[in-house]
């Protein structure tokens, strides 16, 4: 039986995470992992699988977001389903190696190194909104795969959704803000697939260090926040339509610099 205290601290984590991936086209792991750390560590987790585990619930979560994301997108004839096609083989090849491969060797200490880092870098490019070239367009299809590859690998080492690379690649490239949000989160589906499998498999002979658990997943977790989150994205995505997101996004850089400040921690206090 999950405890009440656990559902309620859940339920806002998941409708938090949902509205931010439906407005900015994140999967919303950057806000997730941490808090996610911090209650598994709280029920006894040790540190190093608490983060994992986060990690890992947290993409499984984008499967969800992402679908209810870009139904909402789609209606809108935002998502460029072409960048999309061009996009998914090399995220899921690249979900697949982080996944099953990379992240099980890992240890959760570099884990959450790695997460601070990618977060502040994150946050720093999100501050300084620095236009593209006028002329730079999207490189060919398999530019674009090779690029896919390697947001889907990093995605799977940080349990984000992609958003964060990907989003940034393609205004840098000349798409749209409002086309790059949604395309992103079409792109959160396959990414997440990919590494949930891998998730699942990488970590399959662990022992269960929570009722619920399976590989690297917490269950409870991520039926929770799923289902808050799901019911949270289309209103992100409506928003999102219907402001400029620009200041907002300053907000919530400050915000990732201090989660990025609280991962450091994490990996440094051992």
């Amino acid at each position: 039986m999950i405890e009440p205290l656990l559902v309620a601290e859940l339920l806002l984590l998941g409708t938090a995470t949902g509205f931010l991936a439906g407005l900015l086209g994140i999967g919303g792991g950057m806000v997730m992992v941490p808090f996610l750390t911090l209650i598994l560590s709280h029920r006894g987790v040790p540190g190093d699988l608490a983060v994992k585990m986060a990690i890992a619930t947290s993409m499984a979560t984008i499967l969800f977001t992402s679908l209810s994301s870009v139904r909402a997108h789609h209606g809108r004839g935002a998502v460029r389903w072409d960048i999309v096609r061009a996009m998914a083989p090399g995220i899921v090849l690249g979900g697949l190696v982080a996944g099953a491969g990379v992240f099980a060797l890992i240890k959760g200490q570099a884990l959450a190194l790695f997460f601070a880092l990618f977060v502040g870098f994150s946050a720093t490019q999100m501050l300084r909104d620095k236009k593209p070239k006028p002329t730079r367009q999207l490189p060919g299809a398999a530019g674009q795969t090779a690029a896919g590859g390697g947001i889907g690998f990093v995605s799977g080492l940080v349990g984000a959704g992609g958003g964060f690379i990907s989003v940034p690649f393609m205004t840098w490239c000349n798409v749209p803000i409002h086309n790059a949000v949604a395309t992103s989160a079409a792109l959160g589906f396959p990414i997440a697939l990919a590494n949930t499998a891998g998730y699942v498999v990488g970590g399959w002979s662990l022992p269960s260090p929570l009722p619920g658990s399976l590989g690297y997943l917490y269950l409870p977790a991520l039926v929770v926040i799923a289902v808050a989150s799901v019911l949270m994205a289309p209103v992100g995505a409506r928003a999102a339509h219907a402001m400029d997101v620009r200041q907002l996004k300053r907000v919530f850089a400050l915000m990732l610099y201090a989660l990025a400040g609280y991962m450091l921690w994490r990996a440094l206090a051992r």
